[in-house]
């Protein structure tokens, strides 16, 4: 009963997404004061959400996946060759503001290291090998993107960036609940009370992922609502990056012959950007770039609704399921 209640669960997932953010949307236009209470439990949901992700990823395979070089490469040059790229070309089509555009670089050009480990495990990727990735990640995103903005919009804009926000927010959402994900398998190798623990905790990723969805919607989308017609524009944008990213990290998956769980992993990476880390670094912009905050949540909001529609039409369209599998298969009826 237990193993069916939880596929139950799986196999519905997008239905309680979507319900979690149809919920949201509700609350942030209908009950906007409730934003306050909403906004300090994002990195609070996203800790919990990390922590049972993780623990449905055995510690042997994470240390495994830090020797897949071919892996890490493929996303380190997506992430800071490609993107870049693709980002400064997408935004000639904006309006050349400053206050929208540092908004828009600073959320596209800083790949994910939350909840796109979650999303990947959804969409049956290789979670292990983005869990991997994160330190990485997190590192050469700070250096390079005060480079990026100098290099888009000058010196004035670079100077803002600090190394606060990430370093805080890779202890909180990732090295803590790694760390103790960790604990918890040793523990429940050890004692049956922490296997018991670790079973009903294999409840909550799905769930989780509803909470967090709700929460950081229901908080963020009333301040997207107060600048909605200066932000429009950009929206085109952000859909457009979520179609043209999946693409790229698919064709670059298949050239380096990379197998079904690494090709969805690094499809994930590619397009899942750092928004909810790199919004205190709007908020800390000094003033002229009130917008900028907005310019963040907005994608934050297009992409968490991409994103349910990816862990779908990837493994189903974009990476099936084991393809040279089923072209032996074929073969062998054939014969």
């Amino acid at each position: 009963m237990t193993t069916l209640s939880k596929q139950w669960i799986q196999h519905n997932q997008v239905a309680i997404y979507a319900v979690a953010v149809l919920l949201a949307i509700g609350v942030g236009l209908g009950l906007p004061s409730a934003s306050s209470v909403l906004e300090p439990l994002i990195n609070p949901v996203l800790a919990v959400l990390l922590y049972v992700t993780f623990l449905e990823i055995p510690f042997v395979r994470i240390r495994r996946a830090f020797r897949n070089g071919r892996f890490m490469a493929a996303a380190l040059g997506l992430n800071f060759l490609v993107v870049p790229v693709v980002v400064f070309g997408l935004t000639r089509f904006l309006p050349q503001e400053p206050v929208i555009l540092v908004g828009v670089f600073i959320v596209l050009l800083t790949p994910c290291i939350d909840y796109v480990i979650t999303f990947t495990e959804l969409a049956g990727g290789d979670a292990e090998q983005i869990t991997a990735a994160t330190p990485a990640l997190m590192l050469i995103q700070l250096l390079l993107l005060p480079l990026y903005l100098w290099l888009f919009m000058g010196q004035q804009v670079a100077e803002f960036i600090e190394a606060g926000p990430f370093i805080e927010a890779f202890v909180i959402i990732i090295a803590l609940p790694l760390t103790l994900a960790w604990a918890t398998e040793y523990w429940a190798e050890r004692s049956e009370r922490g296997a018991r623990w670790q079973d009903t905790m294999g409840w909550l990723p799905v769930p989780m992922m509803g909470t967090t969805l709700f929460v950081v919607i229901a908080s963020q989308l009333p301040r997207v609502q107060d600048s909605i017609t200066q932000i429009a524009p950009i929206v085109p944008v952000y859909v457009a990056f979520l179609v043209i990213m999946p693409l790229l990290g698919r064709l670059v998956a298949g050239v380096l012959g990379m197998e079904t769980g690494e090709s969805r992993a690094l499809v994930f990476t590619s397009v899942t950007r750092n928004s909810l880390v790199v919004l205190p670094l709007a908020l800390a912009l000094p003033s002229g770039y009130e917008l900028a905050p907005a310019v963040v949540v907005t994608q934050t909001l297009v992409e968490l609704t991409g994103m349910v529609v990816l862990t779908r039409i990837v493994p189903a369209w974009l990476v099936p399921e084991a393809p040279d599998q089923l072209l032996a298969l074929e073969v062998r009826r054939s014969d």
